[in-house]
This record gives C-alpha cells, sequence and structure tokens, in this order.
C-alpha cells in the first residue's frame, strides 16, 4: 500500500495504491460525500491479490483531497471525471479498468464517453445510466429520511454521526445482517481524516458541466460490467437494468437482496465479477 497526492491545476487528489504497479491497473471512483475509505482496504487487498494495480482517491470535498467552501463547490462531474484521468497521467498508466459506485459511477461513465482511450473496461456498481431521465426515485423509507439532511447541522458531529449512522442502515440490503458497529467505525474515521467532513454536502450541488452536450449511456463504446443490488433503496434495480440494456453487449450481475453498499458477504460476488470483466477485455 502507497500513498501519492495528484496535482492538478490548483486541485489535489489523495490516492492510495494496492498491489504490483506491473499489473493491469483497476481505478475506484467513490460515490457521493464519501472517501476512498469507503473502498475499504481489504476490498482492495482482495482485488489487487487477483492480479491488478488497484487505485482508490479521494473525490474532491472528501478525505485529504482539495475542499471549497460549503455549498459552492465550484467544479462539476466533468471536472471530477478529468480528476480520474489525471490521476491516471500521475501514475503513467495509459488506460485502465475504471469502476465507479453510485456518483462514482456517473463520473465513470463520464470517462469512458469523453476519454475512452484511457478505459479498458468500464464496471458500474449501484448507479444509474446518463441521458435516461424517466427512472424511479428513492424508495419512499429513504426519501423521508434524505429530506432530514436539509435541517441537519453539518458542523454538529454529534447529530452528524447519527444521521449516518441512520443512512448506512437505511441503504443496507436484505441478504445479510448489517453491521452497526463496524458503520460507526467507519464513520468516525471518515470523519476523523477529512479536512472538513461537511464540506462533502457540496456534492449534492455539483452539476454536470458538460454545455450544450448531453452525455449518453447508449453513446458507450467500451466493454460494460453493471453490478446492481436487487434491494438497492437509492436506485432501484431498475437502474442497472436500463444501463445494461442500453449498452450493446453489457453484463449485468445482480447481487441478490443487496442494497446500496459493498457488503462483506458480497465481496467474493463483486470482486470476482470485477476481476472476470477485466480479464475478459
Amino acid at each position: 500500500m502507497a500513498e501519492m497526492t495528484i496535482k492538478r491545476g490548483g486541485v489535489e487528489i489523495a490516492t492510495e495504491t494496492f498491489g504490483h504497479p506491473s499489473d493491469p491497473a483497476v481505478l475506484l471512483i467513490m460515490g457521493a460525500m464519501a472517501s476512498m475509505l469507503w473502498w475499504p482496504e481489504e476490498f482492495c487487498e482482495q482485488l489487487a491479490e487477483q492480479g491488478h494495480f488497484v487505485i482508490r482517491y479521494d473525490n474532491r470535498d472528501t478525505g485529504l483531497s482539495t475542499s471549497y467552501p460549503l455549498g459552492k463547490p465550484g467544479y462539476t462531474l466533468s471536472d471530477m471525471a478529468e480528476d480520474a484521468v489525471a490521476i491516471l497521467d500521475g501514475y503513467g498508466i495509459k488506460a485502465a479498468d475504471i469502476v465507479g459506485i453510485s456518483m462514482g459511477g456517473f463520473i465513470a461513465q463520464r470517462v469512458a464517453l469523453v476519454h475512452p482511450g484511457c478505459v479498458r473496461t468500464l464496471t458500474v456498481v449501484s448507479s444509474s445510466p446518463l441521458g435516461i431521465d424517466d427512472l424511479p426515485a428513492f424508495t419512499d423509507d429513504y426519501s423521508a429520511h434524505a429530506v432530514t439532511a436539509e435541517t441537519l447541522d453539518w458542523n454538529d458531529r454529534a447529530s452528524v454521526v447519527d444521521f449516518m449512522v441512520r443512512d448506512v442502515r437505511m441503504i443496507a440490503g436484505t441478504a445479510h445482517p448489517h453491521d452497526a458497529d463496524a458503520a460507526l467505525q467507519l464513520i468516525e474515521r471518515d470523519m476523523d481524516r477529512a479536512h472538513s467532513f461537511a464540506n462533502a454536502t457540496n456534492h449534492f450541488l455539483v452539476e454536470g458541466g458538460d454545455g450544450e452536450k448531453r452525455l449518453a449511456a447508449a453513446d458507450l463504446r467500451v466493454p460494460l460490467l453493471v453490478i446492481h443490488g436487487t434491494a438497492d433503496p437509492i436506485f432501484p434495480a431498475v437502474h442497472g437494468e436500463a444501463l445494461a440494456d442500453a449498452v450493446r453487449g453489457a453484463k449485468l450481475e445482480r447481487i441478490d437482496g443487496g442494497g446500496h453498499e459493498l457488503h462483506r458477504n458480497d465481496w467474493p460476488q463483486i470482486i470476482g465479477a470485477i476481476a472476470a470483466h477485466a480479464g475478459a477485455r
């Protein structure tokens, strides 16, 4: 495991790697409000053991990467996609297997659409297709929970921890027991490590940034694997199905009872699917 900060203009992106640099690279892109820690270290190690050089990193406004004024992110999803490309450049990598989860799935799709030469394969986990807008929203229970974030004092650590603990519980799947203690430890570790954990809420204000150009998953021309839990409350399973249907030759890996998470019990299926997809490119 090794750390490196990638600099792109005035932006600093904290990264960490697992495995041998001579192995094919896998770039992991995390979702909204989550630092690289939400790609668990052991998950990354197990993926590296499959013969991959694994890179995880903190998106802007998370972890040790550059943060912005609260409520004024000053960057777009397109900028975040360019950050991913800059990370590959920083490591001297011409092309990688790109894996994005949730918001990271949107970023990963943008990388593959705008810089297809940088992408050997694309894996999108618990996300939704770009360019398709008529898909179901959050479940009612999760929507009721999410709206409480609007009145939360994000500078009150106890309140934020309580909200995040409830959030992680609500996005969990139905197939396996939820580990509340492990979730609390991860949340507190993430908060302790961040420049300003509250600034991660900037992610909810970030727009596409593509001007008049509308990006669409149907235009993807790289090998695509979609991994999606059947009990995902944020992006119901139809989102993953729509993404796989939109891209010719795409594969869909369903996680039975899986939520909007990387549950440890599902790692063998998830890691195995990613490794097989990358190996079959």
